[in-house]
């Protein structure tokens, strides 16, 4: 779905896709789906949802390649880490990683781009979609938080935003994050969770590349 810009506060006429609406057709929400883009999808961000965005400490990013092949993931950081510089453009910095560089390729290849924000203390949530470009310093790197050094950061102008409804979202409390290993218990490294080490005796370039992936996944933990 994308929004008409009407020059006013809210765009209260929503654009369907055509598959949008060959499903609400089918399952009887057109109505219900005009209700909802009408009294709930902005065009820009109120302030209630940049005071929102202000507090939140993690936030999902969906992109796709200029082919459509879809990518997700997790962004977080200190409290406000993604800034919002008006009621039409938010940025968030890009910390190092595992080195792939898969959402910032696709954002080369394909800029829309798709935020969902979710409070799972107030148990609500936030849609934030648009278009992003990689850039350099956008003019908020003075106050990026101790110890936080971004390698670049990501410019988004809002098309379209949104809440998501509290119905499935759980309710979730923080817990203070433990540090360390039980050594009485093996347990295997972060960074081996899903795909096991590979046995010893590898060659000196495999041991560097295991090294490498172990340090980006202990940095972004």
């Amino acid at each position: 779905m994308k929004l008409s810009r009407t020059g006013g506060f809210r765009s209260w006429r929503a654009i369907m896709n055509h598959g949008e609406r060959q499903l609400q057709d089918r399952l009887g929400t057109r109505e219900r789906a005009d209700a909802f883009a009408g009294r709930q999808t902005l065009d820009r961000l109120n302030d209630r949802m940049r005071r929102f965005i202000g507090r939140q400490e993690m936030m999902f990013l969906a992109t796709a390649d200029a082919g459509g092949g879809c990518d997700s993931t997790f962004r977080a950081g200190p409290p406000g880490f993604v800034r919002v510089l008006d009621d039409e453009h938010l940025s968030w910095p890009e910390y190092r990683g595992n080195g792939v560089m898969a959402s910032l390729g696709n954002i080369t290849e394909n800029g829309h781009v798709g935020l969902l924000f979710i409070d799972f203390r107030d148990v609500i949530g936030l849609h934030v979609n648009g278009t992003a470009e990689i850039v350099e310093d956008p003019g908020v790197q003075a106050d990026v938080p101790p110890g936080q050094r971004a390698q670049l950061w990501v410019v988004a102008r809002v098309q379209e935003a949104y809440i998501h409804c509290a119905k499935r979202i759980p309710r979730m409390i923080r817990i203070p994050r433990q540090r360390g290993r039980d050594l009485a218990v093996e347990q295997p490294k972060k960074s081996d969770y899903f795909v096991p080490a590979p046995p010893r005796g590898l060659t000196a370039c495999d041991g560097k590349a295991d090294k490498a992936l172990e340090t980006a996944c202990e940095h972004r933990e």
